[in-house]
């Protein structure tokens, strides 16, 4: 929509109905491939610094930032259930690393 939007203020003719489908692989390879390829770049440049072990417990604690952040900025409604699975998931990555040998 948008890049329609800019070809019409931009006064640049529309492109032919046989250069659509290539258009819009080449859009979804950018929209889709690039972030994945670099998201995956950068977890494994992580995963060695850090150790597999010691990252992988770390994304444990992803849902709980994300609860936080839809708590925060998306209002949502948070409940006891939900608090008391994420203090039990943090108390289970704590005591992991904190018994590992």
């Amino acid at each position: 929509m948008l890049a329609l939007a800019v070809l019409l203020i931009s006064g640049e003719k529309r492109p032919a109905r046989n250069h659509l489908f290539p258009l819009v692989v080449v859009a979804i390879g950018v929209v889709v491939g690039f972030p994945l390829l670099s998201a995956l770049a950068l977890q494994y440049r992580g995963l060695a610094q850090g150790g597999i072990a010691s990252v992988g417990q770390l994304q444990l604690l992803q849902p709980f930032f994300g609860l936080a952040l839809a708590a925060t900025l998306l209002h949502e409604h948070v409940s006891l259930g939900m608090l008391a699975v994420t203090v039990g998931v943090i108390a289970c990555v704590y005591a992991s690393k904190k018994y590992a040998r």
